[in-house]
């Protein structure tokens, strides 16, 4: 059955500043209310810029791939991320930073562009455009800042955001109730992904300390554009990294299909490729397959180019196809991952993000975690995806919960209490036997 695509998207309002319209409200805690911002006059999104910005987000996405699948431990693992939610989220940090902190950010996007221009083309490719028709996948993006009620945001700033994402600013009270506030933003991007993204900020992630939260809620539920049927699914050997073998559920059809393959070449290793549309819209998913034995070799070597070169040599052929079904999970920490593509100083408490907080703000931002969840569940009827990214915001750059430490008190030791206020000790003495009297 095909749904209708929607893509929720907030008009912009009046700007009011978050303390003011909490006092308006009668409120201090972590509310619901968005404050709206008039989105600055800025020229259309330039179909160039736009086009090269989504070459760019690609670009981004296998560097991600290639950072998170470097270490060993986690090569062999199954994993889904979503680098327009990330780059979303980076997108909306980008107009805020200056100096050394911006030029990272734009390097690690592949970006050449301005700011305002680089959100304004990551908002216009986040729109659904002609990519899912009416009758098409239900494809929903949506974007939400959330600020300390009393921490003053710049105005062009603001502006900028409403301009390229119809953003709005939640309030929520981060410093007297942080977990209330991290429930509050998780529920909003529970809700906006159907329940598939759950959680996006652990608990510790949002804290005392924070004054903003950035996020990005991606959902997507699309049909084949030609079901497979479930009568032919059967249990199929598959072979994995480790060189062991499982039989696990996998679909089957023979129809036409737009594939290619290969050797040699920048990758020197035999590759297939196939894509197989979703109904109703320019949406497909494509699937690229190195010779077994291979497939750590030919994903180390791939970039944006060569990526590139295999879909452009896709062509219409009649493919007897096999996949298998799957459905996982991924969350990631993407603090070390973007510190690994030279994303650093914005983590540091030399970070410049002066172009977001306005007059009086009580101290500089930094960006304290980086987070992303994603969910694939790919079926006969075709594919259910969500992902949620998020950057949380610090001043002075609180760092996260450390593990505790271990102090069993199992041998002598000294006591003192003392007046913290002038140093003063009360008392000071040993215990040596707890059990005796005296």
């Amino acid at each position: 059955m095909s749904t209708t695509s929607v893509r929720t998207r907030r008009p912009a309002v009046l700007l009011l500043c978050c303390a003011a319209l909490l006092t308006a409200c009668g409120s201090s805690g972590t509310g619901t209310a968005v404050v709206r911002a008039d989105p600055v006059t800025l020229p259309p999104a330039d179909p160039a810029q736009v086009a090269a910005t989504a070459a760019a987000t690609g670009a981004f996405g296998l560097d991600l791939l290639h950072t998170l699948t470097a270490d060993p431990g986690a090569a062999g693992r199954n994993l889904v991320l979503s680098p327009s939610g990330l780059a979303t989220v980076l997108a909306m940090v980008l107009p805020g930073a200056r100096g050394t902190t911006a030029e990272e950010l734009a390097q690690a996007l592949h970006t050449g562009l301005t700011p305002e221009q680089y959100a304004l083309a990551t908002g216009a490719l986040n729109r659904p455009g002609a990519a899912a028709g009416p009758a098409g996948p239900v494809l929903r993006q949506s974007d939400d800042l959330w600020a300390q009620h009393d921490y003053p945001l710049d105005r062009h700033y603001l502006g900028v955001l409403a301009a390229a994402f119809g953003t709005g600013v939640h309030t929520a009270d981060f410093r007297k109730d942080p977990e209330g506030a991290r429930k509050a933003v998780n529920d909003v991007v529970a809700k906006a992904t159907e329940g598939r993204i759950k959680e996006l900020f652990a608990q510790g992630r949002i804290n005392s300390g924070t004054r903003l939260a950035l996020t990005d809620a991606l959902y997507l539920k699309a049909d084949w554009a030609e079901p497979f049927e479930a009568g032919k699914s059967a249990d199929r050997p598959f072979h994995r990294l480790d060189g062991t073998g499982a039989d696990v559920p996998t679909m089957a059809r023979t129809t036409g299909l737009r594939y290619a393959e290969g050797s040699g070449g920048i990758l020197g290793e035999p590759w297939q490729a196939v894509e197989l549309p979703y109904a109703g819209s320019t949406l497909a998913m494509d699937l690229v397959v190195p010779a077994q034995g291979g497939f750590a070799a030919f994903r180390k070597g791939l970039d944006q180019a060569e990526l590139d070169r295999i879909l452009g040599s896709l062509t219409e052929r009649t493919v007897d196809l096999t996949l298998p079904k799957f459905h996982f999970d991924t969350a990631n920490e993407l603090t070390p991952a973007l510190k690994a593509l030279g994303v650093k100083a914005v983590f540091g408490p030399g970070a410049d993000l002066s172009g977001i907080p306005g007059p009086g703000a009580d101290g500089a931002l930094a960006v304290g975690t980086v987070v992303q969840k994603a969910t694939v569940q790919v079926d006969e009827q075709g594919t259910v995806a969500a992902a949620g990214s998020g950057v949380g915001m610090d001043v002075n750059a609180a760092p996260a919960p450390a593990d505790p430490v271990q102090l069993h008190i199992d041998r002598p030791f000294l006591f003192l209490v003392r007046d913290t206020a002038t140093g003063r000790p009360l008392f000071l003495g040993q215990v040596t036997d707890p059990s005796a009297a005296g």
